[in-house]
């Protein structure tokens, strides 16, 4: 358990003893003095291990799972005249039977899951002991999940008799390799500094158990050599031994979105016999499909108590919206909408869900759907026009799942609801703030699963972030100009037009006018005139003038986009070397612009130019919908392949080499604009210069003496925590294309001496550290870098020369704490920031105490903290701060620096090191420039 749940727990066992049976979320945050949602979080959790269980009652409260007697609690629910209604319920205490068969219940155990089940348990009955095996499966497939019913299979067989399934997940060790072996395998006692004990790691937990290992593919070569070497053996060693001493018996699952001989060793490979892949979303059949958003569904209502009704359009939609995260994204986008019905029809029975509950990305699956008339079909079969879920249904619940959110989001949406309307605040503007702050609970939780609600993130890996934020206005011009809503495929195409077209005018380029498009857009009067309005909008923003002919093409756009599909488009084909390559780069465009009439052929290097041909020449065939087919290859040899399929089929077929990701963008975006024909497109593409990088503007950059651009980073000695800031701005800025604003390195000391030789020879444009410079610039603090997405208030530097000045965010000490822990995890090697943080926090918090500089300076706490983290690594490294002989010879002399001293030496018994007189003199620094800003 972690420290909070332990101190949680302990809290919880000792008031029992005093007869204080349960506790509501609101009374742990408040005693422990913690955010709400950090408290839910481990309450939760405790539930899961069953130290806990909780009622269903609102507000939930908690109990300790081994409680004789558990009072009974009351249950408020309302009705539509809003007076609440009194039930008695007890307590709900989770002790389900394990089913000797949990593989049974899984939906599309007789279908699209009947292969991945039987190979599963094949893995886990096989004599002796079992079989190792690795799960694949694109993001949000619900490997995790399978991994979990495949050890609760296993226990319940009688297989294991561990408690629960172990799991480590590989990407939070990947670039250290000496804390992953410590994590996996333990470590002897000075093994490294810091390990004043001896420590087993989780191969031991896992012992006569199961290890689950997700994104295996990021384990380093290293880590993959010690993990065979452990299954090949069953033997290994704690990091600090030379011996392989040490034994457990232990079943091995991994878990990967990647392609295991092109992302891991072979000889890790071939030590797994069985290679599990479970399908994508897309490739199951519609009743599995809607099967899977009825449990779900049947999840939220347990949650809430509450029977749910949802309609036909509601679960189509939500079907549709599933275009890149699988079973992931379709539990999101559940959640999110259960979770707006909920707080627009908080106060009823029954919460109806309908079209006008969901939010436009989610309702915009409707359109994705209307190419797929198979799948509709099958989808009408499969659905009544109104389905109602009841919260006692049936639900198949296994232990954890990747995707289940930590806290409570009803209790959330309740409690903020009250509250807001005690203040008065209407309900209109209740909905839309905790509408708002839905969508960032959500999207904050699933942004660390690997997605987002939107593909904005994905977009902008081709497209500057300007471009799609003008886009979004366009949407919304166009939407109130023409009267109807289009689907959200119209941002992704529209920003790759507008990108594209800001590319052809960067580099000269001037776009003949289409004859047959200026023809058919005589038909379609009002497009053309928001298309014009759209030039003159795009012209205005990036202060450039856009050709007149553009109105043509922008209007075809709208058109295209206002119909959806295009009768009889030209037809593409990507052909590339390599297990998946043009797979993947099809799958880029199919996500961003729901455009499923693209066929890839993926050919290993080993592939025979026969085989080649034949395959390309079917996929062809395919994609041929009577205007010829346009074929983008990897290599020049594979272009001559057009004439021998042309002779083959007699279909049209011109090819480029060449390929990458955006030239299929741009491909397939182009043949979807009405009128394109393959000539055209293909002269277009031979002609395609990429998207467009907005440059930074020339004016917030450049005065007129030349003198270029820099930014400050400053911090006590110029060194560590500087040097971090240098290397996190340069990063940011190299992403925006501006790496010749420079990062320039400073000491608060040197400072005052050296600022106005800085100014005569660079035009500093903003700082941030430790200390303000007295110059008229913008100061970014330590608080607020930390706080802040660098992007936040770097873009709106480069591009308008200022800062937006946001409200300064409080931190509570698990904030701080995590802060630092992150700062110190991406920006040192030789130290272990989880054993660190809390001498280092304690240590910090003796100097505040000592010198009264105020607790709630979240700047100096996180700067000092820091630089201290900086020392420890430099001593360990044996490259400690040096100084001058005056500066040594005026800190023995400083009043201050006894106390220090004292609080050093603990600190350096604490952590087995020898602090230099020199590192303490910046300590000292540190904390008298705190005293001044304290004053």
């Amino acid at each position: 358990m972690s420290k909070w749940m332990e101190q949680i727990y302990d809290h919880i066992e000792k008031q029992a003893s005093d007869k204080k049976f349960d506790f509501t979320t609101k009374e742990i945050a408040t005693y422990f003095g913690i955010q709400r949602s950090n408290a839910s979080r481990e309450l939760n959790q405790l539930v899961r291990i069953g130290k806990l269980i909780k009622t269903n009652s609102r507000p939930v409260r908690y109990q300790l799972a081994d409680q004789k007697t558990a009072p009974d609690k009351y249950v408020v629910s309302y009705k539509e005249d809003r007076k609440p209604r009194v039930k008695q319920q007890p307590y709900l205490v989770n002790t389900p039977e394990l089913d000797r068969d949990i593989f049974s219940r899984l939906i599309g155990a007789n279908g699209s899951m009947k292969n991945a089940i039987e190979q599963a348990k094949a893995a886990i009955l096989y004599p002796p002991k079992g079989l190792n095996c690795l799960i694949t499966g694109p993001t949000g497939s619900g490997k995790t999940f399978f991994a979990h019913a495949m050890f609760q299979f296993a226990k319940a067989n009688r297989v294991i008799f561990g408690t629960e399934l172990i799991v480590f997940n590989c990407a939070d060790y990947a670039n250290n390799p000496e804390l992953l072996m410590s994590h996996l395998f333990g470590h002897a006692k000075g093994a490294f500094t810091g390990a004043d004990q001896e420590k087993t790691g989780i191969i031991d937990q896992a012992d006569g158990s199961m290890l689950f290992l997700d994104e295996i593919h990021r384990l380093p070569a290293e880590g993959q050599e010690m993990i065979f070497y452990f299954m090949d053996h069953g033997t290994y060693s704690r990091l600090g031994e030379t011996t392989k001493t040490h034994q457990a018996d232990v079943r091995i699952i991994g878990a990967t979105t990647e392609d295991p001989h092109s992302a891991l060793l072979d000889t890790f490979v071939r030590r797994i016999p069985i290679n599990i892949h479970l399908p994508s979303f897309e490739s199951r059949p519609a009743f599995e499909q809607v099967d899977l958003v009825r449990i779900m569904i049947s999840h939220e209502a347990k949650r809430i108590e509450r029977r749910i009704s949802v309609t036909e359009d509601v679960v189509k939609a939500l079907i549709g919206s599933v275009n890149f995260g699988n079973i992931g994204q379709l539990k999101s986008n559940v959640q999110l909408v259960c979770a707006r019905g909920f707080l627009n029809h908080m106060q009823e029975e029954q919460i109806e869900l309908t079209l006008a509950d969901l939010p436009e990305g989610i309702r915009s699956g409707l359109f994705r759907l209307a190419d797929k008339r198979e799948l509709l079909s099958e989808l009408s079969k499969s659905l009544n026009s109104k389905i109602v879920i009841l919260p006692n249904e049936d639900i198949l619940s296994i232990q954890s799942d990747a995707y289940e959110l930590p806290y409570n989001l009803y209790d959330i949406i309740g409690d903020k609801a009250a509250l807001l309307k005690a203040d008065g605040v209407d309900q209109e503007e209740i909905n839309q703030f905790i509408s708002t702050d839905i969508n960032i609970h959500l999207k904050s939780f699933y942004k660390d699963h690997g997605f987002a609600f939107d593909q904005n993130n994905k977009l902008g890996e081709f497209v500057d972030s300007k471009v799609i934020q003008l886009t979004n206005e366009i949407k919304q011009l166009v939407e109130e100009q023409l009267g109807h809503p289009y689907p959200e495929n119209f941002i992704y195409a529209m920003s790759l037009h507008i990108s594209s077209l800001l590319k052809k005018i960067q580099v000269g380029e001037r776009r003949k006018t289409n004859v047959n498009i200026q023809e058919m857009i005589t038909d379609y009067p009002q497009e053309f005139e928001v298309a014009h309005e759209i030039r003159k909008g795009i012209g205005q923003r990036f202060h450039l003038t856009i050709p007149e002919n553009e109105d043509y093409y922008l209007a075809a756009l709208l058109v295209s986009l206002e119909n959806n599909t295009v009768e009889g488009q030209v037809g593409i084909v990507v052909a590339s070397h390599g297990q998946s390559t043009a797979s993947s780069m099809i799958q880029v465009v199919k996500e961003l612009l729901a455009i499923d009439t693209l066929f890839a052929v993926d050919m290993p290097l080993d592939m025979s130019p026969k085989i080649a041909l034949e395959k390309i020449s079917q996929a062809v065939l395919s994609a041929n919908e009577g205007k010829g087919v346009l074929l983008l290859v990897d290599m020049g040899s594979l272009a001559t392949f057009n004439l021998e399929i042309k002779r083959q089929t007699g279909i049209e077929v011109l090819a480029i080499d060449m390929v990458s990701t955006p030239m299929v963008l741009e491909a397939a975006r182009k043949a979807a604009v009405f009128g394109t024909s393959l000539e055209d497109l293909y002269d277009s593409l031979n002609d395609f210069h990429g998207y467009s990088v907005l440059q930074p503007s020339s004016e917030a950059l450049y005065d007129s003496s030349g003198r270029p651009p820099a930014i400050l980073a400053i911090c006590a000695s110029g060194e560590g925590t500087a040097k971090h800031l240098q290397k996190m701005i340069q990063a940011t800025l190299k992403e925006h294309a501006a790496q010749h604003v420079q990062v320039i390195t400073l000491s608060s000391v040197a400072l005052p001496a050296q600022i106005q030789k800085l100014q005569e020879n660079y035009q500093i444009i903003a700082a941030t550290g430790v200390i303000a410079p007295k110059i008229d610039v913008p100061f970014i603090s330590l608080e607020k870098f930390f706080t802040q997405e660098i992007d936040d208030w770097l873009e709106p530097l480069l591009v308008e020369g200022q800062i937006v000045e946001n409200q300064t965010t409080i931190l509570d000490r698990s904030d701080l704490r995590q802060i630092c822990i992150d700062y110190m995890a991406e920006n040192f090697t030789f130290i272990n920031p989880q054993k660190l943080i809390d001498p280092l926090l304690q240590f910090t918090q003796d100097v505040m105490y000592s010198w009264k500089i105020p607790i709630d300076k979240s700047a100096f706490q996180i700067n000092f903290l820091l630089h201290v983290a900086g020392m420890v690594e430099r001593i360990v490294l044996q490259q400690p701060l040096s100084g001058t002989v005056e500066e040594e010879t005026s800190l023995a002399a400083d009043p201050m620096y006894a106390s220090l001293h004292v609080k050093t030496l603990s600190l350096a018994r604490t952590l087995n090191l020898t602090i230099t007189a020199m590192e303490e003199y910046y300590l000292l620094l540190l904390i008298k420039k705190a005293q001044v800003d304290t004053e």
